[in-house]
């Protein structure tokens, strides 16, 4: 059962019992990422997530690796474009003692400039080696293509211009812009008493940071078909369509088709491209949802000599399915598969602990997994087939890394 708390701050406190379990996920979430920055400013929610872990005023950075490491405890970041989590696994005893380290480290982080022109250097690094895996980097391509200059196009990680230009000050005026107590949730999960959450309760609810709310500018689609040369051995493709918001009731039928879609071995584009043509190793679809928008996205690798043939590939199930719908055998495989899925991943503490914050962060409410199993159930092929002809009859975006660094012929639709 999931329990919230509202601190007198603000500050929301989301708990999951677990007592089957040995083991609790604490995860603090802030409702900023690289949609709320700017130009100018671009990767600096990224940045601060690494500087958070290099030094408080009673922890340098080999001590708060060492705080967990002596627990047997794992403790990582990562920053999305509409939030940034902190969170720490650990045996179910130590709950509170890593409930106290990670608020030191976000309430306590001194941002030395030692430090941080050590960890610019890190994320640069970071950067250079996503530019060295074009299967990641043309998924950046396609929010760009997609996006255009609204932030939801801006790269995660930034640019190295960018990071140059960050100095402490200007990390802790972004925490003072967008941490505030209304945009923090502290979720957690596993093996705890009723008692953390006064714990916590205790440690935030004095957090007091004005700050401004965050605004969303709805992005407007652009459509764009994106290109990058490179030399690699493959050309990586990527096709967008516009899809669905975070909160709209339409994601069920969304799922259930792009299950069918690309969404698994059994997939359409997977027995096409892959086991029928042989055109590729990698080929999958995959939904993003946003807090106003969304996007639809297939992804393959083949030979440079071999992506018009691919995208044709592509493009032909997609028109059987807009002409064709689903099967009853396939409506009825994906869903068992996607409760399957659903179910088996909430086993973990981590996993219901990411559930819960991402729901309380962006959507304020949580539904139980026998309401998502109905409403799994409720999807029909009339749904799919209605929301498969507005998806794929709209225009798309799409981008390309390649040895020529052009747009394929078959997508100048």
């Amino acid at each position: 059962m999931i329990t919230k708390h509202t601190a007198s701050n603000g500050v929301r406190i989301i708990m999951e019992r677990i007592p089957s379990v040995r083991s609790a996920t604490i995860g603090i979430w802030i409702g900023t990422g690289s949609r709320h920055e700017t130009e100018k400013n671009n990767g600096i929610s990224h940045f601060i997530e690494h500087m958070l872990f290099k030094g408080t005023a009673t922890r340098n950075a080999r001590e708060i690796a060492e705080a967990f490491d002596q627990i047997g405890g794992q403790v990582n970041a990562f920053t999305s474009k509409e939030y940034t989590c902190f969170y720490a696994k650990v045996l179910d005893e130590h709950a509170e003692y890593a409930v106290n380290v990670l608020s030191d480290m976000l309430f306590h982080s001194i941002f030395d400039k030692t430090e941080l022109e050590k960890e610019r250097q890190v994320v640069c690094e970071e950067i250079k080696m996503y530019e060295d895996t074009p299967d990641d980097i043309v998924h950046d391509l396609l929010s760009e293509a997609s996006f255009g200059s609204h932030p939801l196009g801006y790269p995660i990680l930034g640019t190295e211009t960018t990071l140059e230009s960050f100095k402490p000050d200007d990390l802790r005026a972004y925490m003072n812009e967008h941490y505030r107590p209304e945009n923090i949730v502290i979720s957690i999960a596993g093996n705890v008493e009723e008692s953390i959450v006064s714990a916590v309760d205790k440690i935030f609810s004095n957090y007091q940071v004005s700050g401004v709310e965050n605004h969303y500018d709805a992005p407007v689609y652009q459509y764009e078909k994106l290109a990058r040369q490179k030399d690699t051995e493959q050309a990586h493709l990527c096709i967008g369509y516009k899809g669905l918001a975070i909160g709209d009731e339409q994601l069920y039928p969304l799922m259930v088709m792009n299950n069918v879609l690309g969404g698994s071995m059994s997939s359409r584009l997977f027995q096409e491209v892959r086991e029928e043509r042989g055109l590729a190793y990698s080929v999958f679809s995959y939904h993003t949802s946003y807090k106003d928008s969304g996007m639809l996205t297939i992804y393959s690798g083949t030979g440079a000599n071999q992506i018009d043939r691919l995208s044709s590939t592509i493009f032909s199930v997609l028109d059987d399915l807009i002409k064709n719908g689903l099967t009853e055998k396939e409506l009825k495989n994906s869903k068992e598969q996607i409760k399957g899925n659903m179910m088996l991943s909430l086993e973990s503490t981590s996993s219901r602990m990411s559930r819960n914050g991402k729901n309380e962060l962006l959507l304020g409410r949580h539904r139980s997994l026998d309401e998502m199993v109905k409403k799994i159930n409720e999807v029909t092929l009339s749904d799919i087939h209605q929301l498969t002809k507005d998806l794929f009859t709209e225009d798309f975006s799409c981008s390309v890394i390649s040895p020529s660094g052009t747009i394929p012929k078959s997508l100048h639709k």
